[in-house]
């Protein structure tokens, strides 16, 4: 799954432990998740939506 998480996180000036606190995950998730080694899961994917105030169709897309 693609995705544009990185280029989000990057026009806010937030690091990967930053956005990581946002969603109560690991800053590890938010790496793999950023270099496509791991999709979240739904519940996941609509904290991340809610977060950047996105449909999720605008972050996430099929490969």
């Amino acid at each position: 799954m693609n995705n544009r998480l990185r280029v989000l996180r990057a026009e806010r000036r937030w690091s990967q432990a930053h956005l990581a606190g946002e969603l109560g995950v690991s800053r590890q998730t938010v790496n793999a998740i950023e270099n496509e080694k791991y999709d979240p899961s739904l519940p996941l994917a609509f904290a991340i939506a809610r977060t950047f105030g996105l449909p999720i169709e605008e972050i996430f897309s099929e490969s």
